[in-house]
Order: C-alpha cells, then sequence, then structure tokens
C-alpha cells in the first residue's frame, strides 16, 4: 500500500487534475489524502455560507472516489502570492502528519497566482534533504489555468507520464459535479465535455482511452 497525497490550491482542482487517478489509486488498496490549501471567494469578497457549500461539495466528491483524508488549510484565495511563508508552515504540518510516499502537485506555471505560489511552498516542504521526503513527485495540469500559460519558454505542460483513467472518467465526472457553483457549459475547459475531450486526448498521446497526465520531478527506486 502507497500513501498518497494530492495537494490542491483550491477546492475542484484535486478532482480536476487528479480526478481519476486518485480514483485509481483507492481501487489499487492505496491510502490517499487530499490537502485543499485556500478557502473560495466570490466577487474578491469571502462569502461564509457559499464558502460552507463548496466544502461540502468537496466533502461528497471524496465519498464519491472513496478515498481516506481531506484537509482544508482555509488560507486566503487570491492573496496565496502575498507571502508563501504563510503557505508553506500549514503546509509542512500537513504533509509531516501524513508523509505521503508520493505526492501530486500543481503544475508550477499555471496562469494563477495561487497555484505558483502554493508550487513555490510545496517545492520547499518537499525538498529531498528534508525529514520524510517523499519518493515520487508529480505535477498535473488542471484545466482553466494551465493551458492559459502564455507560451513563454519554461511555462508550457509537457507531460512524461500518464495514468489510464480508462473505465474511472464517469466517477471522476460524478465528483466533478459536486461542485455545481464551478462547473461551466462548453467549450470552457471546466465544462464536463471539455474534461472528457483533455482524457481522450491524453490517452491518444500514450494509447489508452482515456488518461491523466503529468510531469514527472523526482522519483527514487529502491532495489
Amino acid at each position: 500500500m502507497n500513501k498518497v497525497l494530492v495537494i490542491a490550491p483550491h477546492m475542484d482542482d484535486e478532482l480536476l487534475g487528479v480526478g481519476g487517478t486518485i480514483r485509481r489509486h483507492v481501487l489499487a488498496g492505496d491510502q490517499v489524502a487530499v490537502c485543499i490549501v485556500a478557502y473560495r471567494v466570490y466577487d474578491r469578497a469571502f462569502d461564509t455560507a457559499a464558502n460552507a457549500v463548496e466544502q461540502e461539495a468537496a466533502i461528497q466528491a471524496q465519498q464519491l472516489l472513496g478515498y481516506q483524508e481531506l484537509t482544508f488549510l482555509n488560507l486566503p484565495d487570491e492573496r496565496l502570492d502575498a507571502c508563501v511563508q504563510d503557505v508553506l508552515k500549514p503546509l509542512e504540518e500537513c504533509y509531516e502528519n501524513f508523509k505521503p510516499d508520493q505526492v501530486y502537485l500543481n503544475f508550477y506555471g499555471d496562469n494563477h497566482q495561487d497555484h505558483r505560489a502554493v508550487f513555490a511552498a510545496a517545492r520547499v516542504v518537499l525538498r529531498a534533504c528534508g525529514p520524510s521526503a517523499p519518493q515520487r513527485i508529480l505535477m498535473y495540469e488542471t484545466p482553466s489555468s494551465t493551458e492559459q500559460s502564455p507560451p513563454m519558454p519554461g511555462e508550457r505542460f509537457i507531460p512524461n507520464v500518464y495514468v489510464d483513467i480508462s473505465g474511472v472518467l464517469e466517477d471522476k465526472l460524478k465528483a466533478l459535479a459536486c461542485y455545481e457553483r464551478e462547473g461551466r457549459k462548453y467549450p470552457h475547459p471546466r465544462s464536463p465535455e471539455a474534461i472528457a475531450h483533455l482524457a481522450a486526448i491524453r490517452g491518444v498521446e500514450c494509447g489508452l482511452e482515456q488518461a491523466e497526465a503529468f510531469m514527472l520531478l523526482r522519483d527514487i527506486w529502491h532495489a
């Protein structure tokens, strides 16, 4: 059994990027934890009731996918880049409490300041010389953020690891449907149709029907 941690800047990022893979880990008998860093703001303002609805959606999605642990760090949405140190400390505590073997982390070049701040904090937490460093780290893509980055050197998502989500794509889409407020109509990248199209494209890249794609940051193999 592997211990797997998914670090998500916002509620629904864990499903957009890793929903099918989470389900695969659960079916394989792995222990999975999701750490959601920020609460949600709407129209640049915090709404307690709306945020409670969003957290309940995350819990419902957790139950559908069947993973074991869900943590909300409740840091300020749209302001994580103000001080990366404020992200680093609670993220480090979450990591040390779980001590995963494998970590999924959002892509460093995402077109969202919160995503970039989470990556900046996580790269310190996950450093190879740190205590209980993970054996494997993979970056995932987040539709509506990753592909929106400008075509600048170093800011394009170039996958080199694929996970077969054929047979569990519907589970991912059902879990995503829990986030009613975050749903969008096609051709928005977060629409169910676009999510399915992306899974098919990633599958074609590696000879599968549907896949989720990742960029490998570290992989340590012990004989």
